[in-house]
């Protein structure tokens, strides 16, 4: 077997191929080539064409905007249910806690905390295609939701006496303030999914792209630490507003430092405890995976012992301590969101609906490649779209996908979004039945909650270890997404790290690296001659490679590149050239005077022989080579060595993608400079598309044919070496 094995393994080490073909130029090979026939339509055609209606196609696009229609009748019961409920129950665990305390960092009561964990789950078990992640209130999106309500609702500072009627009015104004925040928020979700469903159905899916890896890892690392400081109040029972914008952290942990000595012990007791136990939880949860039949649902357990710890100890009479308070029962009648609201969170909005989106398609995606299925970006969109939408009209706030409640919901046997909808109906019965049970938990538990599940996203600290090792590119698009998000806000920080994102697209491309390329001996193989010894280069020929597009923003340093790198500067070579000129002439001059001066002195007969041993020989005088070895030595580098030593420069365009017309003008400059001191310019392994924009910014005209584009490096140093040896004959 071993033996069989190393056979193998010196078969393909030996496998060589031998092709014989002719040196293939563009003009050759495009004379060898029949180009398919194209019949272009005609807008009105195409038009037409996308409006035509078949069942076939009608079916098509039920399914694909209602994917439920096409997996739900294939749904293997014995095999799928019994992962499904069991999936379903353990999340649901989990999004009744998270729930209500995400609705904190909403800046709305508790309880609209559970609504968006029901409505918006159950409508997407009908139009998602991911089977695995879990819809409904994430840290961050809560974060900007209640970033944005405490910005047009801000807090007021009140003085409360203790008589009734002042407690009456305190009351009369937090109940109004918070009915305001619900509906900035309510208003907010509407128009974030109004945003996802139009992106959806336009088929923008592809705007997640420009969330890179590292911006979104910076981005969620900051939104972690704004959810941790708006917190540290709830933990510690202290009464500080709310501050949103820019410096929010800043004024915030100001806030809670300048209040530090109001702490309420009990308060902070109990959360401290329930820290305590969740992480204890989670370490269990994570040591014991494989042995564990479900995770420990430690958040439900520590909500019940809070709860019931609370109401035993009647903590918020005797030790002062926040409750969740009043949880109405039942579902609120549906209603429109107020949209006068809609131009001041505009720009909000946007924002979350990105990232939003980009959250769950980027789980999406991580699920489905483990799973072996396919998600659809533009459904995904579509979804959310519908979810948010919806849900806003029964006061739900703008969801997502929440990382932690996705991996429980996959690694406890989920297969199917009727995982998701069981959870959703589980939020339900506690809305319906039982939800005012949980009105006396500490507010402290929940910031507990909030705290324990960052853990997660303060990991990703270490991102700057692994960035600093691979890319420092990426590295900066981490540090400047997190540190523009931490004290721009989450807003306007997305936003500068998307920009800062763009700027180093155009940077890479502005300062590419430039090499020269030298054959692998007895191959068409062609490299970068300083990485490799064995790389050689052919006398006479010079092959320059540039891992970038040429267009406006690098063509002069392509330019100035290309003449440092094969050390031809043309420019140089003819003003030497020109100074050279100029010499010889003034050398021709002075031996002009001397002949006259000789021919009038008849005396001086020897001298005017020598002087006729000075008459010019092929239009060169010794004086001229003299004044040559007068030059210095950078003004006879550049006049003669290039015109004896290179002869050929290839222009390797394997890495182009495309040229504009600044790039084009900036070929044509080359290819005019280069011919004029003797060098010829050739074109490598120029694309299809590159070829036709060359094509359509008439760059083959006048004195650039089609003959200099070759097919290959390899074609291309073929045509330069028997182009010289028929040159030198």
């Amino acid at each position: 077997m071993e033996h069989a094995q190393e056979h193998e393994a010196c078969l393909e080490q030996t496998q060589r191929y031998c092709v014989e073909r002719p040196i293939y130029n563009q003009e050759l090979l495009q004379g060898q080539l029949h180009r398919r026939e194209r019949t272009p339509q005609t807008l009105r055609q195409k038009i037409a064409h996308s409006c035509r209606c078949s069942s076939k196609k009608a079916k098509s696009h039920l399914y694909s905007f209602l994917p439920i229609l096409k997996w739900l009748p294939r749904y293997p019961v014995k095999e799928y249910l019994l992962g499904d409920i069991i999936s379903g129950i353990s999340t649901g665990v989990m999004q009744l806690p998270q729930g209500l305390a995400y609705a904190l960092l909403a800046a709305v009561p508790p309880v609209f905390g559970l609504y968006s964990s029901f409505y918006p789950v159950f409508l997407y078990t009908f139009f998602g295609t991911s089977k695995h992640i879990s819809i409904g209130t994430f840290a961050v999106i809560s974060m900007m939701v209640g970033g944005v309500a405490v910005r047009q609702v801000p807090d007021e500072i009140i003085a409360v006496g203790y008589n009734s009627t002042n407690v009456t009015d305190y009351l009369e104004y937090y109940h109004a303030r918070d009915a305001k925040r619900v509906q900035v928020a309510v208003t907010l979700a509407f128009l974030s999914g109004i945003i996802q469903l139009c992106l959806g159905l336009l088929r923008f899916g592809f705007v997640a792209i420009y969330l890179t890896e590292p911006l979104v890892r910076g981005f969620t690392t900051a939104a972690a630490v704004h959810v941790f400081t708006s917190q540290l109040k709830y933990l510690l029972g202290i009464k500080t507003n709310r501050y949103s914008g820019p410096l929010s952290v800043v004024y915030s942990i100001a806030a809670v430092l300048s209040k530090i000595t109001t702490t309420n012990i009990a308060a902070l007791i109990v959360g401290l405890t329930c820290i305590v136990l969740l992480l204890i939880g989670k370490e269990i949860n994570l040591r014991f995976k494989k042995k564990l039949p479900v995770p420990i649902p430690m958040e439900i357990i520590v909500v019940i012992i809070g709860t019931g710890v609370s109401a035993g100890m009647n903590l918020s009479e005797s030790y002062r301590v926040d409750v969740v308070g009043n949880i109405p029962q039942g579902l609120r009648a549906p209603a429109v969101p107020e949209i006068q609201l809609i131009p001041a969170i505009f720009v909000d909005a946007i924002a979350i609906a990105i990232v939003g989106f980009s959250m769950a398609v980027s789980m999406a995606k991580i699920f489905a490649l483990k799973h072996g299925y396919a998600i659809d970006g533009n459904q995904e969109l579509i979804a959310l779209g519908i979810c948010n939408s919806v849900g806003s009209f029964f006061q739900s706030f703008s969801i997502t996908c929440s990382m932690s409640r996705s991996l429980v919901q996959e690694s406890t046997g989920g297969k199917t979004q009727i995982a998701g909808a069981l959870s959703s109906i589980m939020v339900l019965l506690v809305i319906v039945a039982i939800g005012y049970l949980f009105e006396p938990l500490p507010q402290t538990v929940l910031a507990a909650i909030v705290m324990v599940n960052l853990k997660g996203m303060f990991k990703q600290f270490g991102d700057v270890a692994h960035f600093w090792r691979t890319s420092k590119i990426e590295l900066a698009i981490w540090v400047v997404a997190f540190v523009a998000s931490l004290f721009l806000g989450l807003d306007y920080g997305l936003l500068t790290a998307v920009a800062f994102a763009m700027i180093t697209v155009i940077y890479r491309t502005q300062s590419p690296q430039y090499r020269i390329l030298g054959q692998i001996p007895d191959t068409d193989i062609y490299c970068d001659v300083k990485e490799y010894e064995e790389v050689k280069e052919y006398p006479g020929i010079k092959i320059f490679q540039a891992n970038a597009s040429l267009y406006f923003a690098n063509s002069e340093s392509y330019t100035s590149a290309l003449k440092k790198k094969t050390g031809v500067d043309p420019c140089a070579i003819l003003a030497a050239r020109r100074k050279a000129q100029k010499r010889h002439a003034r050398d021709i001059k002075a031996t002009n005077k001397l002949r006259k001066k000789a021919t009038n002195d008849v005396e001086a007969g020897v001298k005017h022989e020598i002087a006729d041993d000075e008459l010019p020989v092929n239009g060169k005088f010794a004086s001229a080579d003299a004044s040559v070895q007068d030059m210095s030595p950078d003004e006879r580098e550049h006049f003669m060595e290039p015109k004896t030593n290179i002869h050929s420069l290839i222009l390797d365009f394997t890495p182009v993608n495309f040229v504009d017309s600044v790039g084009a003008k900036t070929l044509k400059s080359i290819i005019k400079e280069y011919t004029e001191v003797g060098v010829r310019v050739c074109i490598a392994s120029c694309s299809g598309p590159v070829m036709n924009e060359l094509t359509r910014l008439k760059f083959f005209e006048d004195t650039v044919t089609r003959e200099s584009l070759f097919h290959s490096i390899h074609d291309a140093v073929l045509a330069c070496q028997v182009k010289a040896r028929s040159a030198s004959q």
